[in-house]
């Protein structure tokens, strides 16, 4: 039997217009209200360039396809920071790197969720199983039989 992991990233954006899914596959985003970004937030409590998302290397994957993870910073990938600053998990840092379930607030009403899901896939040879199925006619049951 052979067993493959691998991990899905995304991020799930409420704003102004609703609520959007990000699949994150890209190196690099750029999150905020310049239409540049990649990941646009429709709200005018965001900066141009609020946020930046950076894939990352991790240094140990053990084999099982866990090999990077996602680093949030706030501002522009030039290094200028946003106005508002992030908020993750209640707590206002500067950068971050992102765990399952991961709250990232850009300003009111505009929030993100990560989430790193796992898709397990088992493959295994099996062979045809066949089931015998046999019917009971109700009438055939031994209660009917006692006289």
């Amino acid at each position: 039997m052979v067993t493959e992991s691998n991990e899905s990233h995304l991020l799930i954006i409420e704003d102004d217009q609703g609520r959007k899914e990000f699949p994150l596959e890209k190196t690099i985003y750029s999150l905020g209200r310049d239409r540049e970004c990649n990941i646009r937030l429709m709200s005018q409590f965001v900066s141009r360039r609020h946020a930046t998302l950076v894939r990352m290397q991790r240094g140990d994957t053990n084999g099982y396809g866990h090999n990077y993870y996602y680093r949030i910073v706030d501002g522009d990938a030039k290094g200028k920071p946003s106005a508002n600053g992030l908020m993750i998990n209640g707590r206002k840092m500067p950068v971050h790197n992102l765990k399952n379930e991961d709250e990232i607030v850009f300003g009111p009403q505009v929030r993100a969720i990560y989430y790193l899901l796992q898709n397990t896939q088992i493959s295994r040879q099996t062979d045809e199983i066949e089931y015998d199925i046999t019917l009971i006619n109700p009438g055939m049951t031994d209660d009917e039989e006692l006289d």
